[in-house]
């Protein structure tokens, strides 16, 4: 079997709990807290809470598992190297290939929403200067990334949390039974078929495994970590679901193209709109930078195995980082929409 890729590139064991709960937070707030709940509603109806806990459900499955191998298999690379270590060379070549392609299809993505919030009509050029200040902050280490990425989600966070309460401001959240009537059961494949939606909202949970060499005690910090992550996420998008589900009503969150823009605008609080809208543009950055350092780990562990050229794995001397596989990452990165 090929050697392990963990022996191959070794950076410093820099992070601790709170930085691997930022790290999955940012994936997760910038999938799509912002929107998926306007999609999600038509299968569902007033039983989008239920299909939120479906996806939570799902997600735990996956965390869980992911949790499990991380403490097996402490090397940065995720599904990469578990793929390999547990099933072989074939499998985690196929797994870890589909990450690096669908990652940085997903790099490109949040880029993309990241400058549409920013400055629309400029939205390429913003793009490529988003990941390549991503790339140049993850270039000096993932200690300064993190930094930056806790700040960023206590941002979102603090965004979220003013919806929350102008929505409870509203009056209208008393009458959660009455959500123009909670209607028939929309059938299993109506709620299933949300659920998958919502389900994407919680990507990113896992996204600390790919860093697994360079958490401290990983068996112990990976694990609690996706579990607070994950726990924390899927509370908040409860609220917030269950909260414009109520405020907007079945039918206009259906039509919604920007849900907890007419939240607040519907709850009385039409000066939010900027906050939210920058919430939006944040959030989308923080899953953007923990999409880089993620894709950039991968694609490290599957050029230390010869998966890729061999020089992506080098690491930084100084910065403890595979700097070339994060110059590679964000480099390819703007190719998808250039």
């Amino acid at each position: 079997m090929t050697t392990s890729s963990g022996a191959q590139a070794r950076p410093a064991r820099v992070l601790g709990t709170v930085d691997a709960v930022a790290i999955g937070a940012g994936a997760m707030l910038g999938a799509g807290v912002f929107s998926v709940f306007a999609p999600a509603v038509v299968g569902a109806g007033a039983w989008l809470p239920v299909a939120i806990l479906i996806a939570g459900a799902v997600a735990y499955c996956n965390a869980v598992s992911s949790a499990r191998l991380a403490a097996r298999h402490p090397h940065s690379g995720g599904a990469y190297v578990y793929g390999r270590e547990r099933l072989g060379d074939l499998w985690g070549y196929l797994a870890g290939w589909s990450f690096v392609v669908g990652k940085t299809a997903s790099c490109a993505a949040m880029a993309l929403t990241f400058a549409a919030y920013t400055l629309p009509g400029w939205d390429k050029p913003v793009a490529v200067a988003a990941v390549a200040a991503v790339t140049a902050l993850n270039y000096r280490g993932v200690q300064r990334s993190t930094f930056v990425l806790k700040i960023l989600v206590a941002l979102v966070l603090a965004v979220l949390l003013a919806v929350v309460v102008a929505m409870g401001l509203s009056g209208r959240l008393p009458a959660v039974l009455e959500v123009d009537g909670l209607g028939p059961w929309p059938g299993s494949f109506g709620v299933l078929g949300s659920a998958g939606m919502i389900f994407f909202a919680f990507a990113g949970y896992a996204r600390v495994a790919t860093l697994g060499g360079e958490v401290r005690d990983p068996a112990t910090t990976i694990p609690r970590a996706i579990a607070l992550s994950l726990g924390g996420v899927l509370a908040l998008y409860l609220v917030i679901g269950t909260g414009v589900l109520i405020v907007l009503g079945r039918e206009r969150l259906s039509l919604s193209t920007a849900p907890l823009v007419d939240a607040v605008q519907v709850a009385g609080f039409p000066g939010l709109v900027p906050l939210v809208v920058a919430g939006a543009a944040v959030a989308s950055l923080g899953a953007l930078l923990s999409l880089v350092l993620g894709v950039s780990r991968t694609t490290a562990a599957m050029a230390a195995d010869g998966h890729l050229p061999r020089p992506l794995s080098a690491v930084h001397e100084r910065f403890g980082v595979p700097h070339r596989a994060e110059v590679a990452v964000g480099a390819w990165s703007p190719l998808w929409y250039c």
